[in-house]
């Protein structure tokens, strides 16, 4: 059939590593994010005064 196997696994596998390596960072900074997002729930964005929109 000519389908070459080896590009479409190493595609795989590339995102699997993206995937798992977002899913750790998440993890590492899950204290700092949790944080972050208690402020802004809180006092609302920073400068959300000087947005156009």
């Amino acid at each position: 059939m000519g389908i070459n196997i080896s590009r479409p696994a190493e595609e795989g596998i590339a995102k699997a590593i993206s995937a798992e390596k977002t899913r750790r960072w998440q993890e590492e900074n899950k204290e700092a994010i949790d944080c972050s997002n208690e402020y802004v729930r809180r006092n609302g964005l920073p400068l959300a005064k000087h947005r156009p929109f």
